[in-house]
């Protein structure tokens, strides 16, 4: 399991807010960080690694933890 630089728990928060709290999360970090999100919406399962692939950060992996997910994001580099 990689180290995380941030952790986010969005539990309770229903689509879109969890990928928008990771967003906002993601823009204050630097490149090769690690963001945890701990969420219970099962559309974060979809929306998460979509995100990602859609914005350049690298979706880790993806672990179930007593009824929530537990997701690593590797933040990409800036887009010029």
């Amino acid at each position: 399991m990689t180290t995380a630089d941030r952790e986010l728990d969005v539990r309770g928060l229903q689509c879109p807010l969890p990928v928008l709290r990771a967003r906002k999360i993601l823009l204050s970090m630097r490149a090769g960080e690690v963001l945890c999100v701990l969420a219970d919406d099962p559309m974060a399962a979809i929306d998460l690694p979509h995100f990602c692939h859609e914005n350049g950060h690298l979706h880790l992996g993806l672990t179930h933890l007593d009824g929530a997910q537990l997701h690593r994001i590797r933040r990409g580099p800036d887009r010029t």
